[in-house]
């Protein structure tokens, strides 16, 4: 029996060193390697994606490569499909994700959130000459919505996002159809030909809308009224508290003395950073 006893506790604390190993395991290989890899998009302005030069561009690849900076690390990016990026299990392929990523109760089963990096306020879209006037409106209209985002969950009374201290989310809106679409630009591409052709409206983060607006889109947002705001998080996969608890010290630095502020401002021109 005390045979059995005393391997069983070398077993138990070999479990606990193994589990202590494996908890620093991300941070280890990227100061190692002075590399850090990150998984986000690449076509979604102004977020991230490719300019005319190939390069990755946008707030995202800002934010991530000021987090290599202070990590004093190189950084490169992968572009996995969106389930990739927020499903976890990624075994070593990426080391944190900068996807502009809600922290839902979902998500939380499987990947860890390092903290909130800014906030995005989703608003409803419509054409210039849309007859529509406020929010009440789009009862029984067609909605469109880019397909496994939280604008489809929110039209479809669905979302859950796991963050402490928002207000509970308000459903105003009884759509008539809610149309999906494979990307964060495609619906405005359907909006754009004209109120009620294919759309009567799109729900989309503010940042996006505007950024359509500003490269000709003939469209206008609801004034006055969000849909709701959305905390975007920085993750990382699932089991590594060691790696989470250090990006999340970055983020809170660079919230803290102003670089998020500055970074949203840059690419939205508006502070979306504060809580």
């Amino acid at each position: 029996m005390r045979n059995l006893l005393k391997s069983i506790a070398i077993g138990a604390a070999a479990l606990a060193i193994a589990s202590v190993a494996h908890a620093g395991a991300t941070l280890d290989r990227v100061m190692s390697k002075k590399a850090m890899v990150v998984a986000t998009n690449s076509g979604w302005p102004p977020q991230s994606y490719l300019d005319d030069s190939n390069q990755m561009v946008g707030f995202d690849i800002d934010v991530a490569r000021e987090i290599g900076k202070r990590l004093g690390v190189e950084v490169s990016f992968e572009t996995p499909d969106w389930a990739t990026l927020t499903g976890g299990h990624w075994q070593g392929r990426y080391d944190v994700g900068v996807g502009s990523v809600t922290p839902t109760k979902a998500r939380a089963q499987v990947i860890d959130f390092a903290g909130i990096y800014y906030y995005s306020p989703y608003v409803y879209v419509l054409h210039k000459d849309s007859p529509v006037k406020t929010v009440a409106d789009l009862d029984g209209k067609v909605i469109g919505v880019e397909t496994a985002t939280t604008s489809e969950d929110f039209m479809r009374r669905q979302l859950q996002i796991d963050a402490p201290g928002l207000p509970p989310i308000e459903y105003k809106v009884t759509p008539g159809e809610i149309r999906t679409f494979a990307d964060s630009m495609l619906p405005f591409d359907d909006l754009r030909l004209g109120p009620g052709v294919r759309l009567d409206a799109v729900v989309a983060p503010e940042q996006t809308a505007k950024n359509a607006i500003k490269n000709g889109y003939p469209l206008r947002v609801i004034e006055g009224e969000y849909a709701f705001r959305e905390p975007l998080v920085v993750i990382a996969e699932k089991g590594d508290a060691e790696w989470t608890a250090k990006v999340g010290e970055l983020i809170k630095e660079m919230k803290a003395d102003g670089t998020l502020g500055t970074l949203t401002k840059k690419w939205y021109g508006a502070d979306y950073s504060a809580d």
